[in-house]
């Protein structure tokens, strides 16, 4: 499993996220060993168990310890990501997504948040997060000689967004006997429209996020680069797991992406990269041609 808490450092996250978490999961039963990895901003934890375990029951408990401690760690700190491995959880079939006109933030939004969703439904397939690709993120660039002037700090401008994108109950009205559903426009529906959020008001005066700072549709740093014919690219792993069968984990891959491609863009092209279910065939048409 892994989380992740940006900006700290390698030298951060061990103590705060490793060293809780690992504290906590020993209370797991039929642990072997525990081997852990921390890079910025993410710590990766193994965890190997016994022959004999039963691995839903372990997973259960991985996933539920982790959650309650969850609350311990740093504010910031995304709930772990867990992935189950054994000797079969290998890679099956790699898609290639590429489209001309889509950039590498949209490549990995479809890629992450509509395709991988939609192939979680195939029995015995495991799909970790795309490969490339840039992870779309809401931005604030903050101009810090604007801000000096105005007598403000950046804390103020994150308190302001924060403030002003959070959902309100809106409840229900009653009028006679009617009653009327109430929407608020609480959180802004355009990304440019955060950048008239106000801040405070100094003698009368209202300051505007975008006196002091831009907000843009961004990303973080990239930190790994796919291509596909030279081009940026995505790639998406479908990985086995169990016993499953792996000619009918690719067909259900190829059906899901079937029934999906009227969500997704016409320009967007989806190449198999890799496909082990060619090599089970011909292994399989060769046995039958023995007998």
């Amino acid at each position: 499993m892994f989380a992740v808490r940006r900006p700290l450092g390698a030298g951060d996250v061990d103590p705060h996220c490793f060293q809780q978490r690992a504290g906590h999961t020993t209370t797991v039963n039929d642990i072997e060993h525990i081997e852990s990895q921390s890079l910025n901003g993410i710590s990766i934890i193994k965890i190997f168990f016994q022959p004999h375990v039963n691995i839903g029951s372990a997973v259960a408990q991985v996933t539920s310890i982790s959650q309650v401690q969850l609350r311990s760690l740093p504010p910031g700190t995304t709930p772990p990501f867990i992935i189950q491995y054994n000797a079969s959880s290998v890679p099956v079939l790699q898609l290639g997504l590429s489209g001309q006109g889509l950039n590498e933030q949209q490549l990995n939004d479809l890629g992450q948040n509509t395709i991988r969703t939609q192939l979680a439904t195939i029995e015995g397939a495991q799909t970790p997060f795309p490969y490339g690709g840039k992870q779309r993120q809401i931005q604030v660039d903050i101009d810090l000689h604007a801000l000096e002037a105005k007598g403000l700090s950046p804390v103020d401008v994150v308190n302001a967004s924060t403030r002003r994108t959070s959902i309100a109950p809106s409840g229900t009205m009653k009028v006679d006997r009617f009653e009327y559903a109430i929407e608020t426009n609480s959180a802004p529906s355009v990304v440019n429209d955060l950048n008239d959020l106000p801040i405070k008001a100094v003698n009368g005066a209202v300051i505007y996020i975008r006196d002091v700072a831009h907000v843009r549709d961004g990303f973080p740093p990239q930190t790994n680069i796919v291509r596909v014919n030279g081009s940026r690219a995505i790639l998406m792993s479908i990985m086995k797991t169990g016993s499953s069968s792996t000619l009918d984990i690719i067909k259900g891959v190829q059906d899901v992406l079937a029934n999906i491609k009227g969500q997704l863009p016409p320009q967007l092209k989806i190449n198999a990269l890799s496909d082990q279910s060619i090599f089970v065939r011909g292994r399989l048409t060769a046995s039958c041609a023995r007998r």
